[in-house]
């Protein structure tokens, strides 16, 4: 009962912020290895049965990020949608050494099926262990399921909100409006036309 509460909240005044090396060195390697490691803080969830929007409560959310452990997918297909992976792909590097000890993808989940589904402002970076740590394989038993724990990834989700340009729109949709356009939306109805087209010449 206790891991599950650290699953799901941090203490008060306290921030899940690992660096992507934490994030492998610290978390995802000894959960594919079965060492030791830190509080489970970070909850195990399947990337087919959860949907971005329903992370809430269920991965670990700290500021606008979710963060959560899944096995490794060949496809990420869902009942409303997929994660596409982008053509992006980083090393992890070890701050001391500049070794590599993992690589981060970079995916955006599309609703409908694929390939003509539609873009949404959800991205995720996955995590996982370089192949050369593949020397072997570790199991555990979960009830009579039997679970290659090296294939494990670890994931972090955000919703991509305010930004310039949306993700969720084709060119074939209507345009959005300018800030200056929201700007005057926003304002009183009594500022009059002539004030309004002196700040348009201002600007």
């Amino acid at each position: 009962m206790e891991d599950e509460c650290l699953a799901n909240q941090l203490p008060p005044g306290f921030q899940f912020c690992p660096t992507d090396e934490e994030l492998v060195l610290h978390f995802l390697y000894p959960k594919s290895w079965l060492v030791p490691c830190y509080p489970n803080i970070i909850p195990e969830l399947d990337l087919h049965l959860t949907h971005p929007w329903e992370l809430d409560g269920k991965a670990l959310l700290s500021g606008k990020r979710y963060f959560f452990f899944s096995q490794m997918m060949e496809n990420r297909v869902l009942e409303n949608g997929y994660w596409k992976q982008l053509d992006m792909e980083e090393p992890v590097l070890a701050a001391g050494s500049g070794k590599k000890v993992g690589v981060k993808k970079l995916l955006e989940f599309y609703i409908g099926e694929a390939p003509f589904g539609i873009e949404t402002n959800w991205w995720m970076q996955e995590y996982h262990l370089c192949e050369c740590k593949w020397g072997s394989h570790n199991y555990k038993t979960e009830g009579q399921k039997k679970v290659d724990c090296s294939e494990w990834v670890v994931c972090k989700v955000e919703e991509r909100k305010g930004k310039g340009e949306s993700l969720s729109y084709s060119d074939d949709d209507e345009s959005e409006l300018s800030w200056l356009d929201e700007m005057f939306l926003s304002l009183d109805d009594d500022i009059s036309s002539s004030d309004i087209h002196l700040f348009n010449a201002i600007c």
